[in-house]
């Protein structure tokens, strides 16, 4: 088992002390919103003699985070494997380059990904069954009286459209919204002042909120409309870039194609439940193929057999081998202990053999 290095992303929404706080350094004064391990070209890890990741153990199909938001993210969605290899072919075919602000496919993978809290997180994620939207707009009013309506006769991807196409204004709607207790109806105010004119701000009330406590995670698989709202996570992913924005974001915006990717099956229960594993960790369900994910508390210690190669990742406390904010990868074989009191995530490639 050998350390590895991590790589801060210090974007706009990021949190000025919670990863500076994990790794028991003082904080930089700038927003840091993610820190990287893995193999992923923007920004790879490397090993304590210097060597890359990637020239140890090849290119892994996994990318994990530490997620710092003090700000909302994007309302985005992830493609799946089929709609992701051919908006690459088509944004190629295009001459859309690689880099260019209008690209949505930055390779042809798909992205899943889960979110675990470290601390209170909350997130709007999937479609809410739609009994409880309808109960809700209903609450709000003449003010929500269309989208009431809309929903009824088009769908989700119906109201969706319109608001991504017509742009429709949000004043009564945000004055019903502030009169409600329901908590989307409290972050549609907050992000329609963070984005003024946005409409799209409005299709967080077709979406679950979900509240994580840590130790609480969310898997959002393709066409799920998502954003994160605030919190400190890990977060796991296949290690694509591809993101379909939808608004709430001065980045491009593809309309057509997020209704293209668009999943609007409801979901009813989007909080990804654990079970326990022999070796007595908690294995996190995951359907893919590109990562595994699991969380061992330790106190005393706990071994296993990697099985692949696997990121072992200490998120509070300390172990003989491994220290809070420390990231490390065990090699296809190797026998691992960990002796301490420590919260660890350990990350591999699919099922375990």
């Amino acid at each position: 088992m050998q350390l590895i290095n991590g790589a801060i992303q210090n974007y706009a929404w990021g949190d000025r002390n919670a990863i500076a706080n994990l790794l028991g350094v003082a904080p930089t004064g700038q927003p840091q919103a993610e820190l990287w391990f893995g193999t992923n070209s923007g920004a790879p890890s490397h090993l304590a003699d210097g060597r890359t990741l990637e020239s140890v153990v090849g290119k892994l199909p996994y990318l994990v985070k530490i997620l710092a938001a003090a700000e909302p993210l994007s309302l985005q969605v992830h493609p799946s494997s089929q709609q992701a290899l051919e908006g690459y072919e088509r944004e190629n075919a295009a001459g859309i380059a690689l880099d260019a602000p209008q690209r949505t496919y930055r390779d042809p993978f798909h992205k899943p990904e889960l979110l675990c809290a470290l601390t209170h997180f909350e997130a709007v994620c999937g479609v809410a069954p739609l009994d409880r939207t309808d109960t809700l707009l209903g609450e709000l009013g003449p003010a929500a009286a269309d989208m009431r309506s809309m929903l009824r006769d088009a769908g989700v991807g119906g109201v969706i459209a319109h608001v991504l196409n017509n742009r429709p204004p949000l004043a009564a709607l945000l004055d019903a919204a502030a009169q409600h207790d329901d908590p989307r109806c409290r972050w549609l105010n907050k992000l329609s002042q963070l984005h003024p004119g946005d409409s799209s701000a409005a299709i967080i009330l077709l979406l679950n909120y979900v509240a994580l406590e840590p130790g609480e995670a969310i898997y959002l698989g393709a066409g799920n409309l998502h954003a994160y709202l605030g919190g400190l996570g890990v977060e796991v992913m296949a290690n694509s870039d591809n993101v379909v924005r939808c608004g709430l974001t001065a980045k491009f915006v593809d309309a057509r194609e997020v209704l293209r990717v668009l999943d609007t099956t409801p979901l009813h229960d989007p909080v990804a439940v654990p079970e326990a594993i022999a070796d007595g960790g908690l294995r996190y369900p995951v359907p893919t193929p590109e990562f595994r994910f699991s969380v061992y508390e330790i106190d005393g210690s706990i071994t296993f057999t990697a099985q692949g190669a696997e990121l072992l990742l200490c998120t509070s406390g300390e172990t003989v081998e491994l220290n809070r904010g420390q990231c490390a990868v065990a090699l296809d074989g190797e026998h691992v202990e960990l002796v301490g009191t420590a919260t660890v995530y350990r990350i591999g490639v699919g099922a375990t053999r």
